[in-house]
C-alpha cells in the first residue's frame, strides 16, 4: 500500500477525533450548565441529564483509544507488518474498545427514554440505540478483520516453513 494513501487515513482518524473533542470541549459543558440551571430550579431531570453526560464524558477515552490504535495499525501499514502479530493486537483493542463504549450507552439508554418520555419525542430513542449499535458494527467489523488477518498470518507461517 502506497504511504500516500495511508496519509490519508491517517489524515482522517485525526479528523474524527476533532469533532468529539469539540463536543467536549463546548457542548456538553453547555448542556451541563443547562441541567444546572434546571436543577436549581427543582427539576428532577437534570440528574438524568447528568447521567448521559457524565456517560458521555466517559467513552470519550475508549474512544480516543481506539483512534490511537487505528493510528498505530496504519503505522504497522506504513513499516509493511501489517500482516503480524502486533496488528491483531491493535485489532483487538479496537474490538475491546468499541465493545466497551457499546456497553456503556446500553446502560444509558434507560435515562434516554426517561429523556424521550419527558419530552414528548421518540426519536431520541432512536439517537440512543444508534449509539449503541455503532460501536458494535465497529467491533464485529474489527473481530471480523481479527479473525482473518490471524488466519493470514498462520497460513504464511506454514508457508514459510514449508519452503
Amino acid at each position: 500500500m502506497k504511504r500516500s494513501s495511508t496519509l490519508f487515513l491517517k489524515a482522517a482518524v485525526i479528523f474524527i477525533g476533532i469533532p468529539v473533542l469539540a463536543l467536549c470541549i463546548f457542548l456538553l459543558p453547555q448542556i451541563v450548565n443547562e441541567a444546572n440551571e434546571a436543577a436549581e430550579k427543582g427539576s428532577d431531570l437534570a440528574y438524568v441529564v447528568y447521567g448521559i453526560v457524565t456517560v458521555m464524558y466517559i467513552t470519550v477515552i475508549p474512544f480516543y483509544f481506539a483512534l490511537y490504535q487505528s493510528f498505530t495499525l496504519l503505522s504497522y501499514i506504513d513499516r509493511n507488518q501489517a500482516f503480524s502479530e502486533l496488528s491483531v493486537r491493535a485489532l483487538k483493542k479496537i474490538k475491546n474498545c468499541a465493545l466497551t463504549i457499546s456497553g456503556f450507552y446500553v446502560i444509558v439508554l434507560p435515562f434516554v427514554y426517561i429523556l424521550a418520555e419527558v419530552d414528548d419525542a421518540p426519536g431520541l430513542i432512536l439517537v440512543g440505540m444508534v449509539m449503541v449499535f455503532a460501536p458494535l458494527v465497529i467491533a464485529v467489523f474489527a473481530a471480523v478483520l481479527q479473525r482473518l488477518l490471524k488466519e493470514a498470518i498462520d497460513i504464511k507461517s506454514e508457508n514459510d516453513l514449508i519452503v
